[in-house]
């Protein structure tokens, strides 16, 4: 059943670029490395010009675990630390229709 998995990150004034390369290659490997990795969109709204969206899309609860503990996740948590203020994880199991 896939599996959704929704991210709101605060990021620290004037550290957005910093923080995006960071996220960008997280989300490239995210789809290229992993098979149960079906979509990883990083969004943003001039808006909110210190706020970053991401939706990914896994196969099911056991795609996202293992994307949990790929290399380029672990490598990604140290980099964005002290870039962010608040991060906002939320997770969604489809329901069948």
């Amino acid at each position: 059943m896939p599996y959704a998995v929704t991210v709101v990150f605060d990021i620290k004034p004037g550290q957005m670029e910093a923080f995006m390369p960071h996220i960008l290659e997280n989300a490239r490997s995210s789809m290229r490395d992993e098979p149960g990795c079906r979509q990883f969109d990083v969004c943003t709204d001039p808006e909110l010009p210190d706020t970053v969206f991401l939706y990914e899309l896994y196969d099911d609860l056991a795609a996202f675990e293992a994307h949990q503990t790929m290399p380029h996740y672990a490598a990604c948590g140290p980099k964005i630390a002290d870039l962010v203020a608040n991060k906002t994880l939320k997770t969604y199991a489809r329901v069948d229709r």
